[in-house]
Formats: structure tokens, C-alpha cells, sequence
């Protein structure tokens, strides 16, 4: 195996609850707690889970557009926790994120051409008109036309807001995107325009992803391992085949019984869990799946079962190991 390329070891992103009188600290919610993996050059993970279990906060802690509370974050052999406000910025240049929303992502005031050479602009590449060229080459290469470039943001649909935010993200040629939800604000027939693009993207510039998603389907379709957050941890991390096969934490068998099947005769057993997600501000003891856990056992209510792999590049958090 080749060497990662990324390393996240024990990362934790705790949010201060204030209150009273004078904005004392009176607790904190335990966004990310305590999450490790490694990304493979050229690779794609995908990261399920529901909303509210941290994934996105895990995105944005690594490339610190939040700064995490605790862990370190190794980026090409160097560990993004501790380096200076500037090297972090020339660090910027390798690393850089694809958001959620492509109505919020892009400035309304901006026209593309300046949206999309902004980050040319900060890292200093190129003059003026090598600027103008890349904005018109990187406009092509996300399947929209240069004459784009002087138009705003809002003269745009939904997918197509996407690819400016994906130009955006490749104009700096990174050699890591962090994709945070990239296409569920659109729609599906959207949807897969967008997927089969950062396919093609990632083979023409040879780009490692990291994909946060929701929906199941979606992860299958373009990781090659996924990785499951509930409450802010993770709870199992495989191979997309592994996963979706034989699938070993409780939680995940009951996410993959819930992804329909396009077969109106396929009858599937469906995993219904009890109860609501617990707060992040005050987690359960043990394991934190274990209040909903239709397999919970003693030991599960006072004992945080260890991430650890149950097979080769099969991790999993549960006492059932």
C-alpha cells in the first residue's frame, strides 16, 4: 500500500455552550470526538451518516477553516494542527473544498471570471491574461462555455453553480478535494452529471477525494471505501464492497436498509431503530449507539467499544467484535 496521503488521528471539534449572565461556559457539544482514518493517493472515501453526526465538521477541522480541539491532521507528511497561519495558507494551494451549497458558496457580487481566479489571485500564479485563459480553460473542462465568465452567479441553475464551485476548487490544481455534500442540493438527474464529472476530473488530475454524503447510493457509486459517522465517531470504515455486502455495526445495517432498491418485487427487511439521535452536548456513556442498538448488551452501556480492524481494512467500533 502506498503511503497516505492523508492521516487523521484522534480528531476532536468540541463547540463551547455558553449561558448565563456573564457568557460563562456551561458545557460544549461534541461535534467530531475522537476520529481516525487514512486517504490513499488517488482514492476515493466516501463518509455516510445522518445529518447533525459531524461530517462536515470534519471536513472543514481538517482543512482547520475551523480549528479542531485536539488530533492532528498529517497532510503529505505534515501536520496541519501546528503549522503557521501562512504555511497554512500555502498549504491551502494543495487542499481545497468543494461546499454544500452552491447558493451560498459563490459571492452574488462576484462575476465568475472573478470568482473562479480569486484563488489564482491570492496564491499569486499568472498574469492578468494567463488568469483570464485558466478561468476560460477551467470553465470548458466543468462543461460550461467560456462566454460564462462575465456572467453573476445568480444567471445560473443549481447544477451549474456546482460546476463553477468545482472550477473554483481546480484552479489551483490541489491534489486533494474535500467534497462536503457536493450534490445534494440538486437534483437527481443533476446529480449524476456532477458525480460523472469529479469521476473524469479525478482521472484527468490524477485528484484524492474526500466525499461526505448522506445518501447511501450516491457513496457507492463513486467511493472506493466508505466510512459511517454516528454522534461524531466513527463507527466502521471498509471497502465499498465489504461495506455494502456484509455490513457489521448495527447502525450500518440499519442506513443500508433504508436505500430503496429499484425492483418493485424485491422485498427487503427493513431495520427500524427506536428512539432519536442524543444530543451531541451530552452524549450517552459506553457506546453512544447503544440507546437505540436493537443488539445492546451490558457491557455496551458503560464500555466505548475501540475502532479496530475485525478484517483486513474492515474497522469497526462494537462490542459485537
Amino acid at each position: 500500500m502506498t503511503k497516505p496521503l492523508l492521516e487523521v488521528k484522534k480528531l476532536k471539534k468540541y463547540f463551547e455552550i455558553k449561558g448565563g449572565i456573564f457568557g460563562k461556559k456551561v458545557g460544549e457539544v461534541k461535534a467530531v470526538d475522537d476520529v481516525s482514518f487514512k486517504l490513499y493517493e488517488g482514492e476515493i472515501l466516501g463518509i455516510v451518516g445522518e445529518s447533525g453526526c459531524g461530517k462536515s465538521t470534519t471536513g472543514k477541522a481538517i482543512l482547520r477553516l475551523i480549528e479542531p480541539t485536539e488530533g492532528s491532521v498529517i497532510f503529505n507528511g505534515q501536520d496541519v494542527t501546528k503549522v503557521s497561519d501562512e504555511e497554512m495558507r500555502r498549504l491551502r494551494r494543495d487542499m481545497q473544498m468543494i461546499f454544500q451549497d452552491p447558493y451560498a458558496s459563490l459571492n452574488p457580487r462576484h462575476t465568475v471570471e472573478k470568482i473562479i481566479s480569486e484563488p489564482l489571485l491570492v496564491h499569486g500564479i499568472g498574469t492578468t491574461k494567463e488568469r483570464k485563459e485558466k478561468v476560460c480553460e477551467l470553465l470548458e473542462v466543468v462543461g460550461l462555455s467560456s462566454y460564462h465568465a462575465s456572467r453573476y452567479p445568480h444567471q445560473f441553475s443549481g447544477g451549474q453553480r456546482q460546476r463553477i464551485g468545482i472550477a473554483r476548487a481546480l484552479a489551483v490544481n490541489p491534489k486533494l478535494l474535500i467534497c462536503d455534500e457536493p450534490v445534494s442540493a440538486l437534483d437527481v438527474s443533476v446529480q449524476s452529471q456532477i458525480l460523472n464529472l469529479m469521476e473524469d476530473l479525478k482521472n484527468k488530475f490524477q485528484l484524492t477525494y474526500l466525499f461526505i454524503a448522506h445518501d447511501l447510493s450516491v457513496v457507492k457509486h463513486i467511493s472506493d471505501r466508505v466510512g459511517v459517522m454516528y454522534l461524531g465517531r466513527m463507527v466502521e470504515l471498509a471497502t465499498k464492497n465489504d461495506l455494502y455486502d456484509e455490513p457489521l455495526h448495527p447502525y450500518t445495517k440499519a442506513l443500508l436498509s433504508a436505500v430503496p432498491v429499484p425492483d418493485p418485487d424485491h422485498k427487503s427487511e427493513r431495520v427500524i431503530l427506536q428512539g432519536d439521535v442524543p444530543s451531541p452536548s451530552n452524549p450517552p456513556a459506553g457506546c453512544t449507539f447503544h440507546t437505540r442498538c436493537p443488539e445492546c448488551m451490558e457491557i455496551c452501556k458503560t464500555e466505548r467499544p475501540t475502532f479496530q480492524p475485525v478484517t483486513d481494512h474492515h474497522f469497526v467500533a462494537c462490542h459485537l467484535y
